[in-house]
C-alpha cells in the first residue's frame, strides 16, 4: 500500500492499517488500490456526516465510486438489530449488490454496527474503516470484531469480519473535545500493561506533535495487531489479553445504562483488574499505584461514581461474553507489560474488586 501501512495478517486475512494526517482526503484513491466494486455505503454517524461527511463522498466520487451516505443517531443505542435491519432497506434500495462495499465513517459505535452490516449484507461485502476518534484508531477498528447489543449484554450479536483497509487520519483528531481524546488513552494504557512497559513510562499528556501522535497510534494498532494475528476468534486466550478491564467495565457500561463514556468505563474496570491482580497475580501494590495515577494523569476516573449501584454492576458481570461454560476467564496483570488470562479468578475476588471501586 505503501510504507507507511501497517499490516495485519492471519488465517485466511490480510489488511492495512494507514495512519497519517490528511489521509482522509485520499480515502478513496487508497480505496481503489484494493477494492474493485464501484457501488458503496459510507455509514456515519450526525457528528461524523457534519465533519468529514462531504469530504469523504467527494474523495470518492473523484475515484469513480458511486456513494450512498447512510446516517445513524450517535451513541451506543445506535448499536441494535432494529438499526441493522433499517440500514440494510436502504442499502437494497440505493442498489447496492454483492460486488459493493461498505465505509465505517465514525468512532468505535459506527464501526460496530457498519462492519456488523458489511458481514451479513448479501452473505458479507467488503468493509473500509474510517476511524475518527482516537479510541477507534488504537482499538475498535482493529481485528474485525463487529456486532450489536442485546438487553442483556453488549456485542452478544455479531461476527469476525475484517476491514479490507484501515485509514486512519490524526486530523480527525482535531475536532474531537478533551473528553472524547481521554476515552481512546484508556485503551492506550490498556495496551501498555498489557504488552508494552516502556510505553507505560513514557505515556504523558503533554502536547504531542502530529509525527508524535501517528507515531503513538501506530505504536498501538501494531501491539493490537500482533495479538490478533495470533489469535483471530479467541481461541489460545491470547486475544483475550485485549479484555484486560473490560470484563468489569462493559459490567458498568450496563448497569448505568450507557450513560458513562467506554474509555471511563474501562479505566474503572482496569482499576478492579489491577485490585484483582494483587490478590491473585502477584502484581505490586506499587505498580497498582503506578496505574492509578498514570490514569488520573489523563484525567481519566479511577473510582466508582458513589450512586452507581455496586450489585447492579455485580450482576451485569455474569452475562460477560469471556465467561465460558460458566468459567470465569478474567485477564489479570502480574506486572506492568504483562498479562495473561486467570482461571483462578472467583466470583467473590470480583464481587471484592467491585467494592473497593
Amino acid at each position: 500500500m505503501n510504507s507507511d501501512a501497517i499490516e495485519i495478517s492471519g488465517s485466511g486475512f490480510r489488511y492495512s492499517a494507514l495512519v497519517g494526517d490528511g489521509s482522509m482526503a485520499k480515502a478513496g484513491e487508497f480505496a481503489r488500490k484494493v477494492l474493485s466494486g464501484n457501488r458503496c455505503a459510507i455509514i456515519a454517524d450526525e457528528t461524523s456526516v457534519r465533519l468529514f461527511g462531504d469530504r469523504i463522498s467527494e474523495s470518492f466520487t473523484a475515484e469513480n465510486f458511486s456513494p450512498h451516505l447512510v446516517r445513524i443517531p450517535a451513541g451506543e443505542k445506535s448499536k441494535s438489530l432494529t438499526q441493522v435491519e433499517r440500514i440494510c432497506d436502504e442499502l437494497i434500495e440505493a442498489g447496492l449488490d454483492r460486488s459493493s462495499f461498505v465505509v465505517g465513517l465514525g468512532g468505535g459505535v459506527v464501526g460496530d454496527i457498519s462492519g456488523f452490516v458489511a458481514a451479513i449484507f448479501q452473505r458479507g461485502i467488503p468493509h473500509v474503516q474510517i476511524p475518527t476518534t482516537l479510541l477507534a484508531m488504537v482499538d475498535s477498528s482493529i481485528g474485525g470484531k463487529t456486532g450489536v447489543n442485546l438487553d442483556a449484554g453488549k456485542n452478544l450479536i455479531g461476527a469476525i469480519h475484517h476491514p479490507a483497509l484501515i485509514i486512519a487520519d490524526v486530523k480527525a483528531l482535531e475536532s474531537l473535545p478533551p473528553n472524547e481524546l481521554r476515552q481512546g488513552y484508556a485503551e492506550i494504557i490498556k495496551h501498555a500493561i498489557i504488552r508494552d512497559a516502556e510505553m507505560f513510562r513514557a505515556l504523558s499528556p503533554r502536547t504531542q506533535s502530529k509525527n508524535g501522535f501517528v507515531a503513538l497510534i501506530r505504536r498501538n494498532i501494531a501491539i493490537k495487531a500482533r495479538i490478533v494475528s495470533a489469535d483471530v476468534r479467541e481461541v489460545s486466550g491470547e486475544r483475550a489479553l485485549l479484555n484486560f478491564g473490560h470484563t468489569v467495565g462493559h459490567a458498568i457500561e450496563r448497569a448505568t445504562n450507557f450513560k458513562i463514556p467506554h474509555g471511563d468505563c474501562i479505566s474503572i474496570g482496569m482499576i478492579a483488574a489491577c485490585g484483582i491482580s494483587t490478590k491473585r497475580a502477584g502484581l505490586s501494590s506499587q505498580e497498582r499505584d503506578d496505574v492509578v495515577a498514570l490514569l488520573k494523569l489523563f484525567q481519566l476516573p479511577t473510582q466508582l461514581p458513589a450512586e452507581v449501584d455496586r450489585e447492579r454492576v455485580v450482576a451485569a458481570v455474569v452475562h460477560d461474553k469471556k465467561f465460558l461454560g460458566g468459567k470465569i476467564r478474567f485477564v489479570v496483570t502480574p506486572t506492568i507489560g504483562d498479562a495473561h488470562v486467570s482461571n483462578d479468578v472467583t466470583m467473590d475476588d470480583i464481587q471484592e474488586g467491585i467494592a473497593d471501586l
